[in-house]
């Protein structure tokens, strides 16, 4: 099965939504995600472990602050990491694509640009309210 481009799952009708082909898609974009993730944890530890001595206080600063930078883009990348691994699993059981919430269509575009999303935008909206108004 050949995997369509982003411009042809936009023009696929709404009746098509997460067919094979669209799921081969997104599978594929996120299993890309998850390699890409993966390398770049690997480059962190690597890079950690070069330990360099450094007299100058000012420049130890500076690569501790780099340091540390760096471990706060790790974090975020290790919790998209566990959504796009989420995401995938929810592929396989036939889940992806449906908010969580409401069990809608999340929809095509929105989730070319979040292929990690898990509810539509209504509802991720609500929640955002939600979260906004009572600091959930």
């Amino acid at each position: 099965m050949k995997i369509p481009t982003e411009a042809e799952l936009l023009k696929m009708p709404e009746s098509d939504y997460m067919n094979a082909a669209q799921l081969a898609f997104f599978r594929e974009r996120l299993r890309q995600m998850e390699q890409e993730l993966l390398a770049n944890a690997d480059e962190t530890t690597e890079h950690l472990r070069e330990t360099v001595i450094v007299p100058d206080p000012a420049d130890r600063a500076t690569i501790e602050e780099e340091h540390a930078l760096e471990l706060r883009t790790r974090d975020r990348e290790r919790k998209l990491l566990k959504k796009v691994q989420q995401a995938l699993a929810s592929i396989e059981s036939g889940d992806y694509g449906y908010c969580e919430e409401t069990g809608e269509p999340i929809g095509i575009p929105r989730l070319l640009a979040r292929p990690t999303a898990t509810l539509s935008l209504e509802a991720q909206q609500r929640r955002e309210l939600r979260q906004k108004l009572y600091g959930d």
